[in-house]
């Protein structure tokens, strides 16, 4: 039976104090499997993102635990929680979040140059992965020369380059035309055939859900039965 890489107990996320305490996470349990790709489905507001910025250490949270790997991230200092998500996860967004000054190349290698790695060795792996993405003609590109389909591929290599052992995607194909979406859809299926990362993907999306080994449906901070 497949290990759980995280998994959550009794997560809550409040924003405020007193009479304006806000609960946007409200005692989640999950557990997620290694290699498998989880979508997570929820009407706006229900605390789909709050989610995955708890569960991937980029926000704090008020009670719970979350283990990944094992490990409690929310028991880590900051610093060292900084470096456990530079060496063993990765990120993608709906707005792509590419540095606009550099190019194609240069926005993959930064993640692995971040982590320590030769510029030799980033430079080699940054084309690499872009080459397999069928980007290899674009490597010297600048975000503003490529389409969004393009530069979500580059979002992807970079959250992929290090061979994290999760990655967590927000909206991924949310700026995507249909045919822009189905082939980021596409790809994130062939890069966890290929790398074997786990993958949690936020979606609106029901044709990305369905291409994803498990969806689970979030309202009012919970995950229903």
């Amino acid at each position: 039976m497949p290990e759980s890489v995280v998994v959550g107990r009794d997560v809550w996320k409040v924003y405020g104090s007193g009479d304006t305490a806000v609960p946007a996470l409200r005692g989640i349990n999950v557990d997620i499997l290694r290699g498998e790709i989880l979508a997570v489905m929820g009407p706006s507001g229900c605390g789909k993102t709050t989610f995955l910025n708890c569960f991937s250490g980029l926000d704090d949270i008020s009670r719970g635990q979350v283990l990944v790997e094992g490990t409690d991230i929310h028991a880590m200092p900051d610093a060292k929680k900084s470096d456990y998500r530079a060496r063993r996860t990765g990120f993608v967004f709906q707005s792509y979040n590419l540095l606009p000054i550099l190019s194609a190349e240069e926005n993959v290698e930064m993640p692995l140059l971040i982590a320590g790695r030769s510029a030799q060795e980033a430079r080699s792996d940054a084309r690499a992965i872009l080459t397999e993405m069928g980007l290899g003609d674009r490597l010297a590109h600048r975000p503003s020369e490529l389409s969004g389909g393009q530069q979500q591929r580059v979002s992807l290599a970079r959250a992929l380059v290090a061979h994290p052992a999760i990655v967590w995607a927000d909206e991924p194909t949310g700026n995507l035309d249909a045919e822009g979406s189905r082939q980021v859809t596409e790809l994130l299926r062939q890069l966890n055939r290929n790398f074997h990362q786990t993958m949690v993907v936020v979606t609106h999306d029901a044709e990305v859900a369905a291409a994803c080994d498990r969806t689970l449906h979030m309202r009012d901070g919970l995950f229903l039965a």
